[in-house]
């Protein structure tokens, strides 16, 4: 039998806090019974909440910390006031000490990403870690990445961002060889920055194992799900974030607006409601959790008002990636791409 994943939780970060991290990791533990907790924390508000439900309090220990990353705070100022001491730094340092298998926290999305970098680092080659998040399109779900950790980037880092996203699709969306695609301002090749277009020359020219390089996609194309993996840096990734994010509550909004307006329409809203909660929960990009690509170790990302099911979710995503062994795949993708990686100039190769 497999053994349980552990699972370290910053109990303190996000809008709610312990109310909501307790209550989340019972319902994960109902649903993934092998599963073990570590919380980092203020312990006087975290063990009431576990005496609620005596078989997670069975299956959790309780570290107690006096310091909390506030959403405010710069990753700088995090940095310089919670290393070592804060609910976060703990969380993350229990997956590089061995004693959790993922982190998962709420918090400050800045901080947590300076903080998983200084204490976990990156998995070699990768120089630059990235945020990967689950978004709804007409096929299902595809993954888009980066979405807000890094701003800027390469030809290379891109590739890296690609080969990542495959790795991940192949665990979350159970595809052997997922499609990807370079966000761009157009289809054809002649089209976009240079960074942009040099990607695409290697990953049509790299031919890897387990990735199927469809060429470039637009905006419009994040929608319909064109491909599996959608790669951008970050600056773009994360706009279009927030405005998928923004157009599905104005679109909510819009709705409820309508459904409100008269008397006929209020009883047509009853009957709909199961229709609209539907709806509601396909508009936007998943809440449950984003995940770190790059790291040398897993670590998600949950929203910061995640509700308890939310919050479940995002330590549900830190199972498979655990239990799917992500690090292992992404290793082994990275080495099939390393043969297609530019030797760097102090290397002494010949120039023209």
């Amino acid at each position: 039998m497999a053994s349980d994943i552990r699972i370290a939780l910053d109990a303190m970060g996000g809008d709610h806090g312990p109310s909501v991290v307790v209550p989340a990791a019972a319902v994960a533990l109902e649903r993934r019974p092998d599963l073990q907790f570590l919380f980092y924390g203020e312990a006087n508000a975290i063990k009431p909440l576990l005496g609620s439900h005596p078989g997670l309090a069975a299956k959790s220990q309780v570290f107690h910390t006096d310091v909390a990353v506030k959403m405010s705070d710069k990753p700088s100022q995090a940095l310089r006031t919670g290393r070592r001491v804060s609910s976060m730094w703990q969380t993350i340092e229990a997956v590089k000490s061995g004693a959790a298998d993922c982190a998962v926290s709420a918090g400050n999305t800045g901080a947590l990403m300076a903080m998983a970098k200084f204490c976990l680092h990156t998995m070699a080659p990768i120089e630059r870690p990235a945020i990967a998040a689950m978004w709804p399109t007409l096929r299902g779900e595809s993954i888009v990445l980066d979405v807000g950790a890094t701003i800027g980037g390469d030809a290379q880092h891109l590739v890296d961002l690609a080969v990542m996203g495959a790795a991940m699709a192949r665990i979350v969306l159970d595809i052997d060889s997922p499609t990807v695609g370079l966000l761009n301002v157009g289809a054809e090749e002649i089209k976009g920055v240079e960074e942009v277009r040099a990607a695409g020359r290697i990953l049509r020219e790299a031919t890897l194992p387990n990735l199927r390089y469809l060429g470039f996609v637009e905006g419009d194309d994040l929608g319909k799900g064109a491909v599996d993996v959608f790669v951008t840096e970050g600056f773009t990734g994360n706009i279009a974030l927030k405005t998928a994010e923004g157009t599905a509550r104005q679109l909510s909004q819009y709705i409820r607006d309508a459904m409100g307006s008269s008397l006929m329409a209020r009883i047509g809203a009853l009957f709909a409601r199961p229709a609209l909660e539907a709806l509601r929960a396909k508009m936007g990009p998943r809440a449950s959790g984003g995940v770190f690509l790059g790291l040398d170790g897993v670590v998600i990302k949950a929203h910061g008002g995640a509700d308890a099911e939310s919050y479940a979710g995002a330590v549900e995503l830190g199972y498979d990636m655990v239990r799917q062994e992500l690090l292992g795949k992404i290793g082994e993708m990275i080495a099939h791409a390393n043969g297609f990686r530019p030797m760097p100039a102090h290397s002494g190769a010949a120039r023209s």
